[in-house]
């Protein structure tokens, strides 16, 4: 969860009241916020360092924790957001060109009026900027925020896409001028920036924002330029935010405003700027909208154990800024304000209907449950356990591998055609190594294994975990068309291949589960049927059968499987179903 630091004595002077350090961390702890720890800073003073929820982005700021502690006390209302017209509404616009498509789509924009910015109000300022940058905006991935002195430009603002080479402009705190590759370049060894060059760096087009005289804003998301920066002295301020999500722009946007519109001359308000899309969409921004959420008054008092009327449940949610009316005997209709974008659902407000009536005053016995139950083990993680332990026993080393991996891993390189198979892709995969979800545990061993190449001979590890598959079937993907499949992998990895240990493995997997072996192909036993698989050597290769049914494999891995993970030496491996296995053997019943 983000951690926020503030300043004790101005925090107090912002709620208007002073507390010991008991009695603010009491305070806190009714709202659920924690502080973390208590810092007595030579140079900022006391400072308290408050843990908040991650989805509260209106509390990432001093700005936002007093005035929702102020709220919660009851001495003062949430305060009404309002947009106002622009003032001259041909220059404040956003204008976008088709080429931002290739790298970050979407921007939104708007005008803070006749600000007046303090020193500690500046740093607030920029310190939730960097919040924002790292909580919502998964540093910068999704969001990039720039801000400018609106007197130092000219509009209609131009948001473009442009070849490297063909921008150049004074960055952010220097005096000389860069050309953008040059410049991600150097700052490929800053210790702030470094981490956001990889955003764009391999990109044939960079984003740029440009005024009418084509000075450059910003290359976002890496650095404004110096031309608009920011001082004490600025009175009206630009915000752009570009992006590849557009509501989570939208959300940076509307928080920034909410949290510093307070500093206007006209507090809580902020101006417009439209956004133009090549497609000849128009879009004003900020937003500042207020949702209607109907709750229901029974719902909530279900949730929380208690009987409150709906009156007293909308005076209490009412401290936890949400403005609520009753609309009926069992209903109330929430009005949620922009600083709010984490309430999603009625549970929502029921868990602030819960805050605001207080947890210590929740209780415990108000409703017993209706039926009795005993837990105990779910089956298929004994099973698990007893699997790993077996092995562990059997000399190998368990590993852990990832759930996602590259489809070049399950497919190329492990000579599998995967439009054959039930494989789930990732949308918008960060990286190529997470781009779908493991159908097998072998390639993430035998990853493994050529990581540890280094280590003796012979090598022998084992896996026991899920793997996902397409599955059509309702009840078994609850809705999610994919369900996960317990596994057992083992792998021999030695200067001689060695089938015979993998199958005096799976000899003493059977013996533990009871299993005999069969050699006459009987639906009582197990045995092993000759069958060639792409990940095996021709001929090297059986499938495990246990009661009549496949369950598994078992086989020497192909030459050209072993190169391609980059190993050298012949390998033996084993994979079974261990929850079909479980299934159909007595373990299961």
């Amino acid at each position: 969860m983000p951690t926020v630091s503030v300043n004790r004595a101005a925090l107090f002077k912002a709620i208007g009241r002073e507390y010991s350090d008991e009695e603010f961390d009491d305070l806190c702890f009714k709202f659920g916020l924690e502080i973390d720890d208590i810092v007595d800073d030579p140079d900022k003073g006391m400072t308290y360092k408050i843990e908040i929820g991650a989805n509260r982005y209106d509390l990432l700021c001093i700005e936002g924790i007093a005035r929702t502690l102020r709220v919660f006390l009851g001495l003062e209302t949430l305060p009404k957001f309002q947009v106002l017209p622009a003032k001259d509404p041909a220059q404040y616009k956003l204008i976008v060109k088709p080429a931002v498509a290739q790298v970050r789509p979407y921007v939104v924009g708007a005008v803070l009026r006749n600000i007046k910015f303090t020193q500690a109000v500046y740093d607030s300022f920029i310190d939730l900027q960097d919040k924002l940058h790292h909580n919502i905006a998964r540093k910068r991935t999704l969001v990039a925020i720039g801000t400018h002195d609106l007197d130092t430009i000219t509009g209609p603002f131009i948001y473009d896409a442009q070849p490297p080479k063909e921008i150049s402009f004074v960055p952010l705190n220097q005096t000389e001028v860069f050309r953008s590759d040059v410049l991600l370049e150097k700052y490929t060894q800053d210790l702030h920036l470094r981490e956001f060059v990889p955003i764009i760096k391999d990109k044939p087009v960079y984003p740029v924002i440009l005024d009418q005289k084509g000075v450059v804003l910003s290359l976002p998301p890496i650095i404004n330029g110096n031309h608009s920066k920011i001082t004490l002295n600025t009175r009206n301020v630009f915000i752009e935010c570009t992006a590849t999500d557009r509501h989570k722009a939208q959300i940076v946007l509307d928080t920034l405003i909410c949290m510093f519109s307070g500093y206007c001359e006209k507090p809580f308000t902020a101006e417009a700027v439209q956004v133009e899309y090549p497609d000849g969409e128009k879009i004003q921004y900020p937003t500042l909208q207020y949702r209607q959420q109907e709750t229901s008054v029974s719902y909530c008092n279900v949730l929380t154990g208690v009987e409150e009327s709906a009156e007293s449940m909308a005076k209490l949610l009412q401290s936890m800024s949400l403005s609520a009316k009753p609309t009926g005997p069992d209903t109330l209709m929430v009005e949620v304000p922009p600083t709010r974008y984490d309430v999603l659902h009625a549970c929502d407000v029921a868990e602030d209907f819960a805050v605001a009536y207080g947890y210590d005053r929740l209780r415990e016995d108000m409703h017993l449950p209706s039926t009795s139950t005993i837990g105990q083990e779910f089956e298929l993680n004994y099973l698990s356990d007893k699997m790993r332990l077996l092995l562990s026993q059997n000399n190998y080393i368990e590993v852990a591998t990832f759930s996602l991996c590259s489809k070049s891993d399950m497919g190329e390189k492990m000579k599998i055609n995967l439009d054959k198979e039930p494989w789930v892709k990732i949308g918008n995969p960060k990286t190529m190594d997470f781009e779908a979800l493991r159908i097998s545990l072998l390639p993430g061993i035998l990853k493994t294994v050529a990581a540890n190449k280094h280590v003796s001979l012979p090598l022998r590890m084992f896996e026991v975990a899920d793997v996902v598959v397409k599955d059509s079937c309702p009840i078994a993907t609850r809705g999610t068309g994919a369900r996960n499949k317990r596994h057992l992998c083992a792998i021999n990895y030695n200067v001689k291949a060695g089938m015979e240990v993998v199958q005096g493995l799976l000899d003493n997997i059977m013996v533990a589960l009871k299993v005999p072996f069969t050699e006459d192909g009987s639906t009582k036993g197990y045995y092993l049927e000759g069958k060639d698989y792409p990940s095996f050597f021709p001929g090297f290769g059986a499938t495990v059968v246990v009661n009549g049914s496949p369950v598994g494999c078992l086989g020497l891995i192909h030459p050209e499987v072993v190169t391609s993970f980059n190993l050298n030496n012949p390998a033996s491996v084993l994979e079974i179903d261990l929850q079909k296995v479980m299934e159909i053997t007595d373990f299961g019943h």
